[in-house]
């Protein structure tokens, strides 16, 4: 690891000063991801700006909804009795993350910001267009069993933010408020923050330099009540997922008024399904529904030799989530 400085602050503009300033400059909350990837030298950094005092905590409920602060630890959040009544998959894909040790150092802000579990970029003797922009991507034939398959490009099949939270707030219609050096304030749908790989794998979020996380908000809705976060992993201990799935279901009388479905560990992002929303909606709350909008959010997948078994996991997930929450 590089030598690097260390300061805290305790004022947004201070905080958001350096990292504009000093671009190899970076902030620090709970630390989890961050550390691994310096320890790995896969990031180096001039100096880290301790923002653990920044007052950007809280769980409440506002007219505009849950809002939740960046600097919240994932367990407490998890464990807040008014996510877990109100917007239960959040809760879910919380509990259902890392391990106990790692919740409770972990922001919300950091885990929105984490980056990808590929093999080749976690490994600096490789190329990897996403850590060395233009010297290639061996993903593509070599290890790629749990890569994406949705949204992927010849630059980049990384599975771009692996975690289960983002997989939950995309479902759930969150925004993200961001905060710059001047002060001023911008919100993000969570589901325009991501970038796909495209050419540029490297550019991973919308974020500009020295902007910070802020809060999160997730409107309040039925489907958010009647939420469920489903997530299929090779062991049940600390372990990323191979497939999950986050939906929201509102139905009356066996017909589905309005749903919402994110998919995880198989996009370039936290994956999004309009299309399988839209075999829902309206639909009898049934199996064949689920199956069809299930088929639906994988027909634009384009898996490699060792991830075809995604398409099929995928789908089964989707399916088994709608159930459980129609059966509960």
């Amino acid at each position: 690891m590089n030598n690097f400085a260390y300061q805290q602050v305790d004022k947004p503009k201070d905080a958001t000063a350096i990292l504009r300033d000093d671009k190899q400059a970076a902030f620090i909350a709970g630390g989890t991801t961050l550390l691994d990837l310096m320890k790995s030298n896969i990031e180096q950094h001039s100096q880290l700006v301790d923002i653990n005092l920044l007052p950007f905590k809280g769980i409440e409920q506002t007219s505009d909804g849950l809002r939740i602060g960046a600097l919240e630890r994932m367990s407490d959040v998890g464990e807040s009795r008014l996510i877990v009544e109100q917007y239960p998959a959040i809760s879910e894909s919380l509990l259902l993350a890392a391990s106990p040790q790692l919740r409770n150092m972990a922001s919300i802000g950091g885990n929105l910001l984490q980056r990808t579990r590929c093999g080749y970029f976690r490994d600096p003797a490789f190329p990897c267009n996403k850590r060395v922009p233009g010297s290639g991507c061996p993903a593509q034939t070599g290890d790629n069993h749990n890569l994406a398959i949705l949204g992927v490009s010849d630059s980049c099949i990384a599975n771009s933010n692996p975690g289960d939270l983002a997989v939950a707030l995309i479902a759930l219609d969150a925004v993200l408020t961001l905060e710059n050096a001047k002060g001023k304030q911008r919100r993000v749908p969570l589901n325009s923050f991501y970038l796909l790989p495209g050419k540029t794998p490297h550019k991973e979020n919308v974020l500009e330099p020295g902007e910070l996380i802020v809060a999160v908000t997730v409107p309040a809705a039925a489907h958010a009540r009647r939420s469920t976060y489903l997530k299929v992993r090779e062991r049940t201990s600390y372990a990323y997922a191979l497939a999950s799935a986050a939906v929201g279901l509102d139905v009356q009388g066996g017909t589905i008024r309005s749903a919402r479905v994110a998919l995880g560990s198989v996009g370039a992002q936290p994956w999004r399904s309009p299309e399988a929303e839209k075999v829902l909606t309206g639909a009898p709350a049934t199996e064949a529904t689920f199956r069809a909008a299930a088929a639906a959010a994988l027909r634009g997948a384009q898996p490699r030799e060792h991830n075809r078994y995604k398409v099929e996991l995928a789908q089964n997930t989707l399916v088994r989530a709608l159930t459980n929450l129609t059966s509960a």
